[in-house]
């Protein structure tokens, strides 16, 4: 069976006003990538987990945040490396000053035998950088574009 993911998509205002909540990775591996990398708040979950409860703890622990609904249901997708995507979708708002990512640790730099407390995810500023960074994302059949996060939002 393949690996299972599950994440929310927050969202607010109408139109062509319409924000997403997007992250990206944190560490130093994703320091220096934008384009493509940033995703929805989401994280793996096991075989007896329901998916809907993995995807409201993984956005707590990626921004801070316990949402409380309601939730919609989205088409799950197939990841490139096979991963099963399955997310739902909330309005909702939050100041993105504000937001706090859980920490995991890591050697770094790597065989230094020195380990890092490091962020999962950058979530700072996300709101304002919705629209910009689903415009960087690579679509099939195009390159993806090359973009630098303005200074001070990525």
């Amino acid at each position: 069976m393949p690996k299972q993911s599950a994440g929310i998509l927050l969202f607010r205002g109408h139109g062509p006003d319409l924000e997403v909540l997007l992250v990206h990775p944190g560490g130093p591996l994703w320091a220096r990538k934008d384009a493509g990398a940033w995703t929805i708040p989401k994280g793996e979950f096991g075989p007896d987990e329901d998916p809907l409860t993995a995807a409201r703890r993984e956005f707590a622990e990626e921004t801070g945040v316990a949402l409380v609904g309601p939730f919609h249901a989205l088409s799950p997708i197939r990841q490139r490396a096979g991963k099963v995507v399955h997310a739902w979708a909330c309005r909702g708002d939050c100041d993105p000053a504000a937001l706090r990512s859980n920490t995991f640790e890591l050697e770094w730099p790597p065989r230094s035998g020195k380990r890092q407390k490091l962020p999962r995810g950058r979530p700072r500023g996300v709101l304002l950088a919705g629209r910009r960074a689903l415009q960087d994302q690579p679509r099939p059949g195009r390159p993806p574009r090359r973009a630098r996060a303005p200074a001070g939002r990525a």
